[in-house]
């Protein structure tokens, strides 16, 4: 399976984006589903609309997901809320900040302590 990360990146500074998606990445690796790299160095050519070229490059690598990560946030992002849309014409698979959390307890029960 294959992910791409949709995350917000207005005022926030690179590192605060590599930190905040290494730890996705991180969660990510640990269930063995790989996470395509959409953070990218190229730059915009001169004398174009640069949000809308990276939007461009993010919506193209939407070709090879299987599903993709809103992360917290993403509806005040105007390229989380397009990616989204994309998603959910085509029909990817939309996973949600809270998918980390909705994981059941297998094997454990609460036992009350006397």
């Amino acid at each position: 399976m294959k992910i791409m990360i949709s995350q917000p990146m207005r005022g926030k500074t690179e590192e605060q984006i590599k930190t905040e998606r290494k730890e996705i990445v991180d969660k990510f690796n640990k269930m063995h589903i790989d996470v395509i790299n959409t953070l990218f160095s190229e730059e915009a050519p001169e004398n174009c609309n640069t949000a809308v070229f990276y939007l461009g490059k993010s919506i193209s690598a939407m070709k090879d997901i299987d599903a993709i990560y809103m992360c917290d946030n993403w509806r005040e992002a105007r390229g989380c809320v397009i990616e989204h849309e994309v998603a959910t014409k085509y029909g990817i698979k939309i996973l949600y900040s809270n998918f980390f959390g909705n994981k059941p307890e297998i094997g454990v029960r609460n036992m009350e302590v006397k």
